[in-house]
């Protein structure tokens, strides 16, 4: 299977650096660099976001836990 892009669009790809890239609609937080606002703070941005997302994570396996017993219980009373 091929991807429909053009040859100017892979050509600019392969010759780009490697890392993420630059937004296309760039924000006013997004425009600051990082060395301006400082390497500890975005890993203290980061390690926030990755607490929040262990937990929304978390939630969701319970919910998931208990919708299978749930459904166990269901078919054992069938």
């Amino acid at each position: 299977m091929q991807a429909s892009i053009a040859k100017r669009t892979l050509y600019r790809w392969r010759k780009a650096p490697p890392g993420p890239q630059p937004a296309l609609v760039a924000t006013a937080e997004a425009r600051e660099p990082d060395r301006i606002r400082g390497a500890d703070d975005r890993i203290a941005e980061l390690q926030l976001e990755n607490s929040r997302l262990r937990r929304v994570v978390t939630d969701l396996l319970l919910e998931k836990v208990k919708l299978e017993e749930a459904a166990e219980g269901q078919s054992s009373v069938a």
